[in-house]
């Protein structure tokens, strides 16, 4: 066998458990299996590589070794976040594809300019290096700023930022790049193509901000997903500069699912892309003059615990602020101390709930929660009626009832959890403050709604220490 014929059957290898490792990712039983498909498949890839560098008796393998430790030594403790920091720790990992695509792109092109080397710059290769560096900027300087976001730095505005002809400005300016990609692409050894090239960059760099800064966190979820399939398309165009197979399919499959993610998290809200990429969703919303004031009804914690204790059916709906509380392992006591009651508990998961596709699922699935018991939007529905208890944890735009009613609410239109329909409620919220949508949830106005404000760690672990007795319940 052949060195070449050895790299490219460790290629060949690589696609295929990078293929598998998305179909297992699919299902819970077999998740694991294909994250340790895709360590595999990222391992033969780099093995691959360094076959292929040493096959042509060159020495620059030991630059590829040392990239590995470096990469290694930052990705080690990135692994290490809570799970609560999962989101922009995503985030991060994408912003760090795109630069590497970025730079690689314009690696490429200052070599091949440097060597005159008019057959490297071919039309096709030069317009996959404009479409790399596009991309891969644009998801670098991007994902910082949702990774920012996410994780409420403090000068990064969590709300939208918009201004007058935003939009109008953010497409001209990419018009401009476009264009002078364009120019490059005709005249790529032009004495004028470094700057060119200099300004492609910047204005990638400059649009993956503007882009992002209209953007509030209630649709975090979903750019996280569009950044993904940027980076996966940045990839492709890498792979084609490279003349890597290996990268166009890979990039080819981290592009596609995450487009087709994107796709399910706009339908779970009922809006299209351009609406999320341009809508500035998350705008907090003036209340009328004069406009009668709202009043929620406070409850306490032993009385919610009496009246969950003879409860057939506890709903409890997780969202992000079970997440920024690290609530989880307390939801997880609650959940046993019911069951051991007899009473039958279901986790009712909103596609959008928290800051990144899945991001309830994971969070209770790290504290053990039965797979079996976390039921999809559209099935546990049809069940809420029959709830005796609805426990909404740190959730609110995706139970909020005017969803279905003001034609006014941002939000109108998207699909939420019918926690309003169950014989109680019972909401866990940090504050009075409105959700990410900037508007009031109806649901915590409603007759039947009691409150119970506090920190949600605090709260569900004071319900369990009642269920439990140590409060004087029997």
């Amino acid at each position: 066998m052949t060195p070449e014929t050895l790299v490219q059957l460790l290629y060949l290898v690589s696609t295929a458990l990078f293929i598998l490792s998305l179909r297992w990712m699919s299902d819970p039983e077999t998740a694991r299996k294909g994250v340790f498909s895709g360590v595999g498949a990222m391992l033969l890839a780099v093995a691959g590589t360094l076959a292929g560098v040493a096959a042509t008796g060159g020495t620059h393998y030991w630059w590829i070794l040392g990239a590995f430790a470096l990469g290694s030594a930052i990705g080690y403790p990135l692994a290490l976040v809570p799970l609560t920091a999962v989101p922009q720790r995503t985030a991060l990992s994408h912003a760090f594809g795109g630069l590497a695509a970025g730079l690689v792109g314009t690696a490429k092109y200052f070599l091949y300019y440097g060597q005159r080397n008019a057959e490297a710059l071919a039309p096709f290769i030069v317009v996959a290096l404009v479409a790399e560096i596009l991309l891969g900027f644009l998801t670098f300087t991007g994902s910082l700023l949702a990774a920012g976001k996410l994780q409420e730095v403090a000068w990064i505005p969590q709300r939208p930022v918009t201004y007058p002809f935003q939009n109008l400005v953010n497409f001209l300016l990419f018009a401009v790049a476009l264009g002078l990609g364009v120019a490059l692409v005709l005249n790529p050894l032009a004495p004028w193509g470094p700057l060119a090239f200099g300004l492609i960059v910047l204005l990638s760099l400059a649009f993956g901000v503007l882009l992002i800064i209209p953007i509030g966190g209630a649709d975090m979820p979903t750019v996280i997903s569009i950044l993904n399939s940027y980076a996966g398309l940045s990839a492709v165009a890498m792979g084609f500069v490279l003349n890597n197979k290996l990268l166009i399919t890979a990039g080819a499959l981290d592009g596609s699912s995450g487009l087709i993610l994107s796709i399910i998290m706009c339908k779970a809200m009922n809006r299209s892309f351009t609406n999320v990429l341009f809508g500035a969703f998350g705008q907090t919303q003036q209340k009328a003059a004069g406009g009668e004031e709202k009043v929620y009804k406070a409850d306490t914690v032993e009385s919610a615990a009496q009246i969950m204790e003879q409860a057939s059916l506890v709903v409890i709906v997780p969202g992000y602020g079970m997440a920024v509380a690290q609530a989880q392992h307390k939801v997880r006591e609650l959940y046993d101390l019911l069951k051991k009651r007899g009473v039958t508990v279901k986790f009712a998961i909103h596609p959008v709930a928290g800051r990144m596709p899945g991001h309830m699922n994971v969070l209770l699935a790290e504290a053990e929660i039965p797979y079996d018991d976390l039921v999809e939007m559209d099935e546990i529905n049809g069940d809420m009626p029959q709830a005796d208890v609805a426990l909404i944890i740190g959730a609110n735009d995706v139970v909020n009832p005017a969803a279905r009613t003001d034609k006014a609410s941002p939000i109108y239109g998207m699909p939420i959890i019918d926690a309003d329909k169950a014989r109680t409620v019972y909401a866990i919220k940090r504050s009075k403050n409105p959700g990410f949508a900037g508007i009031d949830n109806e649901l915590y106005f409603l007759d039947k709604t009691f409150m119970l404000f506090g920190d949600a760690k605090a709260v569900v672990g004071e319900l369990a220490r009642k269920l439990a007795g140590e409060g004087g319940m029997h």
